[in-house]
């Protein structure tokens, strides 16, 4: 009862506290009062009951702001110290993500006529396909939303009505309901060669006729994760293009460039490659937010701590698993790899603006060896790995943290899956100085030769982090040695310089 009555003596400011500390770190109160039940169920607040708190309606006891208080790693005493704070802790706005812009000036230099001219010209002298600009665009797009896309996201829970898991049986009866004919195909996987002469597998796993029939391959008959991806994109199709009478073909395996689709050859920008990119993106995000749905997959993953083999329970693929988590998280500053060696990307997300190790179009002559997802290609190592990285972006360093696997595709090719966050907006959300922070640490890693156990003053603060934002790998990157990386050889920051001789050395 005293500690109580102290509370209320002491409570002016701590409504509008706990309101702040929830918005930086981007928590709905459902979120928060979920998290707190995780604690300590006997002391978590209700949704209305937080509300309350919120509105300074009513004062928490001493048991349940403990208990929110162990959610944002803060002491009690700071909700109670009858201090407003000294600026403002609402999540920024500015910076939406993706890479940044440049302004287009003068302004009659980029009217669409000149630009018709010059963007075919372009493509001619870089050597890149209209089908590639046209997956640049789309890309581009996408990190400017930072991946929310609420249209695709409602057409999906329509359909699904937010069923969690979805059987391949039940796929097939969706698909069915819809009047498409399920046909099932025999089909191998063929090898392939890229640019660089390094032979893979290309597996179709299903295609899309008009007017209304899906092809299978048999192959999918014992993997359900991907049978359940194929029919969801297929279905998405249907749903969001009116089974317009695109031919649509998936296949597994790297996206090849040397192919005998004359639209990935040719140099000329045309509505239709822009129509199948766009059109491939939407049925895709279809795809993922049917097999998981946003808002019980964020529950799912907030329970499990964002651990990559969730993908398990769902029957379905850690890529899925993975790409969703970009969407759903609360968290906005994300970033997705799936990379095959030698060093190309097949798939990209980088909402938070990470520059790329190498490219998704052509292979980079030069990527640092050091980026988790490049070193994960190159060992024999199995289950995830965790990392904590520090890249400089611009001329300004940042903490990033990531999860990767290594799986193999339908058509039996190993390649990387990689999901991380970039750590400085958490950190600065927390009150602390990230920039300092980043610089001790590239620092430390650089007078260690480029990686280094990290100090234990600044464990303890990423550690806080990875507790609010409630992902574990989070807290296994931080046991392993932290490594400075770059984007490219040319600019290695470590000493001596992994380039020095011309040569790249992993550790």
């Amino acid at each position: 009862m005293r500690n109580d009555q102290s509370l209320m003596r002491k409570s002016h400011f701590l409504g509008t506290k706990i309101r702040n500390l929830r918005k930086r770190n981007h928590l709905t109160m459902e979120d928060l009062s979920a998290r707190c039940i995780r604690v300590d169920s006997s002391s978590a607040p209700s949704v209305s009951y937080l509300s309350m708190i919120e509105r300074g309606k009513r004062v928490p006891s001493a048991g349940m702001l403990a208990v929110i208080a162990t959610v944002f790693q803060k002491e009690v005493d700071w909700f109670l110290d009858d201090m407003p704070e000294e600026q403002s802790i609402t999540p920024e706005k500015g910076r939406r993500g993706g890479i940044s812009g440049m302004p287009l000036e003068p302004s009659f230099l980029f009217s669409n006529d000149i630009l018709q001219i010059a963007i075919p010209e372009m493509l001619s002298q870089t050597g890149t396909s209209g089908r590639q600009f046209a997956q640049l665009l789309i890309r581009a797009h996408q990190e400017h939303h930072q991946n929310h896309f609420p249209d695709l996201e409602r057409a999906a829970e329509d359909i699904g009505k937010k069923q969690m898991p979805l059987s391949a049986d039940e796929m097939l009866s969706i698909a069915k309901s819809m009047g498409l004919k399920i046909k099932w195909i025999d089909e191998v996987p063929t090898e392939v060669l890229d640019e660089t002469g390094a032979r893979s597998s290309r597996l179709t796993t299903s295609f899309f006729e008009p007017p209304a029939t899906i092809f299978i391959n048999k192959a999918l008959k014992s993997n359900a994760p991907r049978l359940k991806y194929d029919l969801a994109v297929h279905i998405g199709h249907c749903v969001l293009h009116n089974k317009d009478g695109l031919k649509s073909v998936m296949t597994s395996g790297r996206r090849v460039e040397v192919d005998d689709d004359a639209a990935m050859q040719s140099n000329t920008l045309n509505a239709q490659d822009i129509l199948h990119a766009w059109r491939d993106f939407e049925s895709s995000f279809f795809a993922g937010a049917l097999l998981c749905p946003k808002v019980p997959f964020r529950q799912l993953l907030d329970r499990h701590g964002y651990e990559i083999d969730i993908h398990k329970q769902l029957q379905v693929s850690a890529s899925v698993a993975m790409r969703r988590m970009t969407v759903v998280s609360p968290y906005p500053h994300w970033h997705y790899f799936d990379a095959y060696a030698p060093g190309k990307l097949k798939a990209v997300y980088r909402g938070n603006g990470i520059p790329l190790p190498w490219g998704n179009m052509r292979i980079v002559e030069d990527p640092c060896h050091h980026w988790a997802v490049f070193r994960k290609i190159n060992e024999p190592s199995a289950g995830t790995s965790a990392q904590i990285s520090i890249l400089n972006v611009g001329n300004e360093p940042r903490i990033y943290c990531c999860e990767s696997i290594k799986v193999d595709d339908s058509a039996g090719n190993p390649h990387v899956l990689c999901a991380g966050i970039d750590l400085n907006p958490a950190i600065e959300a927390q009150g602390k100085d990230a920039e300092k922070i980043t610089e001790d640490l590239k620092q430390a890693c650089v007078d260690n030769g480029g990686l280094v156990a990290i100090p234990k003053a600044i464990k303890a603060d990423l550690t806080s982090v990875a507790k609010i934002l409630n992902i574990n790998w989070i807290e296994r990157g931080i046991e392993n040695e932290a490594r400075v990386i770059c984007s490219r050889g040319a600019v290695c920051p470590r000493q001596p310089s992994c380039y020095a001789s011309g040569k790249a050395q992993c550790e």
